[in-house]
């Protein structure tokens, strides 16, 4: 990759990066209580979760966070990689927003109160989207 586009991905890697990387990490040591309620809220969309224990879980999904999030901030990580990880990741996060009852409005895309956290991370899937397409442009 040439060096005009790995500064023109600089702010998207570094914010997208940096923002997932932290969330992994403060997920690390979370309480039982934290992980049932991460759990039980992810087993809505996802049920297979439901069958795990839920510290397993929150240290999946932690360590998942970091893997995406340090080879989204990591310049040296191919953009064709980095991009596929976050797009994924924040599908996943979408999936939650669309199929949480209460999330967005009947009818709608638009978010409510509660859905608001959740439908934020339409700016990861963009972010990953332009990575991609940037690794997949020569």
């Amino acid at each position: 990759m040439n060096l005009r586009k790995k500064i023109r991905q600089l702010p998207l890697r570094l914010s997208a990066g940096g923002y997932v990387l932290s969330s992994g990490v403060s997920k690390w040591n979370a309480d039982e209580v934290t992980a049932k309620e991460l759990q039980g809220f992810a087993a809505g969309t996802y049920p297979f979760v439901a069958k795990l224990d839920p510290q397993v879980f929150v240290k999946a999904l932690s360590a998942t966070e970091i893997a995406v999030g340090a080879a989204v901030f990591l310049p040296f990580v191919p953009s064709l990689v980095a991009g596929a990880a976050l797009t994924t990741f924040s599908g996943a996060l979408l999936g939650l927003y669309l199929r949480t009852p209460g999330m967005h409005e009947e009818g709608s895309l638009r978010p409510t109160q509660q859905g608001i956290p959740l439908a934020k991370d339409i700016w990861l899937a963009g972010i990953g989207a332009s990575l991609l397409i940037d690794g997949l442009v020569k």
